[in-house]
């Protein structure tokens, strides 16, 4: 039996040995979690950016899953999107999502499960003291890719790149932030006592 205390990530925690079946069936079971976070989904008014759970979504599925498998599970869902299946927010698909004004969104979330992933590997998903950064740092990416892009993609100004691209989504993403922040610590004090 491993010592959970010995464990730096979620998924191991819980599946100490994996098969590539196992890590198939993570990789499908995480890209429809991120499906349906994205299915939770808002219009913002004047703005091509909608408001979705796909963030949350990111932030637990990186830190569980770790940098490597967070990022194959992001990519493989980018991937179904551009094919043709319904997966991105309100049930849309196609290149078009992904080079379009919300693709900055996408590919930064893609980075973020890299990223958030590697430090859930130094164990900073399992204490709220580390986790709050954690969980800033995967939004601050997201934010970051997804701005550049937009400001890109549209050719409007900055101000207005930051009004209607970060501006709304500010308390919904802090939002989510605390549900990650206080969720994982949590998770891992039920498993540690598994």
């Amino acid at each position: 039996m491993v010592q959970v205390s010995q464990i730096s990530l979620l998924k191991t925690a819980v599946l100490p040995r994996t098969t590539a079946v196992t890590q198939i069936s993570l990789i499908l079971s995480g890209t429809v979690f991120l499906a349906a976070m994205a299915q939770i989904s808002f219009p913002i008014p004047g703005s091509p950016v909608p408001f979705t759970g796909q963030t949350l979504g990111v932030l637990l599925l990186g830190t569980a899953y770790g940098a490597s498998l967070g990022f194959s599970t992001m990519a493989f869902y980018l991937l179904m999107g551009i094919l043709g299946a319904p997966i991105f927010a309100s049930g849309s698909h196609g290149l078009e999502r992904v080079v379009g004004a919300t693709g900055g969104y996408l590919v930064g979330m893609l980075l973020s499960t890299l990223v958030i992933g590697a430090l859930a590997g130094r164990k900073w998903d399992q204490k709220i003291k580390t986790v709050i950064p954690t969980m800033l740092i995967g939004n601050v990416i997201v934010f970051s890719v997804g701005l550049f892009w937009l400001h890109q993609y549209t050719g409007e100004s900055w101000s207005w790149t930051f009004e209607k691209g970060l501006t709304p989504f500010i308390l919904g993403e802090l939002l989510k932030i605390a549900i990650a922040s206080t969720t994982l610590p949590v998770v891992w004090r039920l498993v540690s006592k598994r």
